[in-house]
């Protein structure tokens, strides 16, 4: 691991006094002791000094306790969850917001069984969430391997099966290309009685088919290495997956400020929801704590232009559940009222990245642009996080989050990632510290996912520009939809309200020289641009 120092993002560069604290980012990419913020507003810049790190992690040692208290988890549909939504809500409502919940039905799943074996050797597998179930004690037959060659969408269309028989038998292909619904749907067309995705890079796969409807095998995940080596070995495999599923209601929590214009509205959102296999600290207390904290220091009321929404929400985990059926519950006419979402998950990750989602798609990779706005977004997140001396990369909208629905809809949208089970390259070790070729999240999705998985200065840096950038946007979004702030906007009506009083004075000039009792000429007044 490198030597690494670097400037505090947070309240001591925006203080300018005091000593400077010095963390993980290589010396290559420190700042000098003049670096200074993007230019915006004081609301942005007294927000990033309220919203501290130590603010944040207390929301993680609460969310942590809660976990503890039921049952290791804090999944959508479960105990755990609800204590954490509560606790959110009880937050929010002592500080005096007005906070709504959001309720919506979700189809809840709970490993049962997870087994598989191939000549006798045990190999680890994870069931995908809303898989079949296989019987108890699982199917044996031998395994149909599709060939990863050159193929860029292995096991993504029929004819891929071409040369493998699959009937009978169990099909083992590579992650990539498509969805895991279509390659294990694709699998079943081939006449495969289960299916198993191996990674494409390393570490553990666990997945999901993103709704129960769209399940036809039992499909189950495993690593990158197991699966080489099985597509090399073949043989005979017994897969067990099981699951409980059961039909179950959860619900969002949203906070509104009471001031701002509410049909420009500012959005930002985390889920809430961890995973059932632990606690999920950073995937994503760490995203919720900083929202919260966040929303606590804005206060209910803050001077701003634009009103600022913000969500936790559930069911995240099994497919984006929350996030969609909020968006899919607004009419036309309110989802126009939003002018941009912010997402926030994983932003604490142990061997950190600093990712900012690529709205313009200046890498060329991946689904393409956001809508118009994504690219400002972009750039605020950047500018921000670069000027006070922390590099970043752009991450592709890769669908695995909750800004998934909103961009569908057209409303621009951006934000924060500090990587899930991808792995860390040695040029980005260099760029940020850390460990090359190990994972940004080691216990990503798995039950060490506790309050000792978490990096905290990348909790800190990204809370600081969480902060920033909502505030900022709570101004004014004029450069992403032409709506200037208040201030100006008032500017704007006064100087019509006094053209309106100068037109008006003047045609009763008019008026009174016309009808002979002219005692004023006509007024002119020098009025500003607007």
């Amino acid at each position: 691991m490198p030597t690494s120092k670097t400037l505090r993002v947070g309240a001591a560069i925006l203080a300018a006094t005091g000593a400077l604290a010095f963390t993980n980012i290589p010396s290559s990419a420190t700042p000098t002791a003049t670096a200074e913020l993007p230019d915006g507003p004081a609301l942005a810049r007294n927000l990033v000094k309220k919203v501290t790190g130590s603010g944040v992690n207390r929301h993680l040692i609460a969310l942590q306790r809660i976990a503890d208290s039921n049952g290791g988890i804090r999944a959508a549909g479960t105990p755990g969850h609800a204590k954490s939504a509560e606790y959110v809500e009880n937050k929010l409502k002592a500080a005096g917001w007005d906070v709504t919940r959001h309720e919506f039905p979700f189809v809840f799943t709970q490993t049962l069984a997870e087994k598989l074996s191939v000549g006798g050797t045990a190999v680890p597998v994870s069931i995908m969430t809303y898989s079949l179930s296989t019987p108890v004690g699982g199917i044996t037959a031998p395994l149909a391997v599709v060939p990863l060659g050159t193929d860029a969408t292995p096991g993504c269309e029929l004819a891929d099966y071409a040369a493998v028989p699959a009937t009978g038998k169990i099909a083992l292909v590579s992650r990539g290309g498509c969805t895991f619904a279509q390659k294990q749907d694709v699998a079943a067309q081939a006449g495969a009685i289960g299916a198993i995705i191996y990674n494409n890079t390393d570490g553990p796969l666990n997945g999901t088919l993103g709704d129960p409807a769209a399940a036809k095998l039992p499909t189950g995940g495993i690593t990158k290495a197991d699966g080489l080596a099985l597509s090399a070995s073949g043989g005979t495999a017994t897969l067990e997956l099981r699951a409980l599923r059961e039909d179950r209601t959860s619900y969002n929590v949203i906070a509104e400020t009471k001031t701002g214009r509410k049909d420009n509205v500012v959005m930002a959102g985390s889920h809430l929801d961890s995973v059932v296999q632990g606690p999920g600290i950073n995937d994503n207390g760490s995203g919720s704590a900083a929202l919260l904290e966040t929303a606590l220091q804005l206060g209910h009321s803050p001077r701003v232009s634009n009103a600022v929404r913000f969500a936790w929400w559930s069911a995240e985990e099994v497919g984006l559940v929350g996030s969609t059926k909020y968006v899919d519950s607004l009419t036309f006419e309110q989802q126009t009222d939003i002018a941009l979402y912010l997402n926030f998950d994983m932003i604490a990750s142990p061997n950190a990245a600093y990712f900012v989602y690529d709205g313009d798609d200046s890498d060329a990779a991946g689904a393409g642009p956001g809508p118009y706005g994504s690219a400002q977004i972009e750039k605020a997140f950047v500018d921000f996080l670069g000027a006070t001396g922390t590099p970043t990369q752009g991450t592709d909208f890769s669908g695995r989050s909750d800004y998934g629905r909103f961009i569908a809809v057209g409303i621009p949208a951006g934000g924060l990632f500090t990587g899930a089970e991808g792995i860390k390259t040695q040029a980005q070790a260099d760029l940020w510290g850390g460990e090359a070729n190990v994972a940004y999240d080691k216990c990503y999705h798995q039950k060490c996912d506790n309050l000792g998985n978490l990096d905290r200065t990348a909790l800190d840096r990204n809370s600081d520009a969480a902060a920033w950038v909502i505030a900022s946007y709570a101004i004014s979004t004029e450069d992403i939809n032409g709506i200037p702030p208040r201030a100006q906007r008032a500017e704007v009506r006064a100087a019509q309200t006094r053209m309106m009083r100068v037109q008006q004075a003047n045609e009763d000039a008019q008026a009174a020289k016309a009808a002979g009792t002219d005692t004023v000429g006509c007024i002119h007044l020098n009025l500003p641009v607007a």
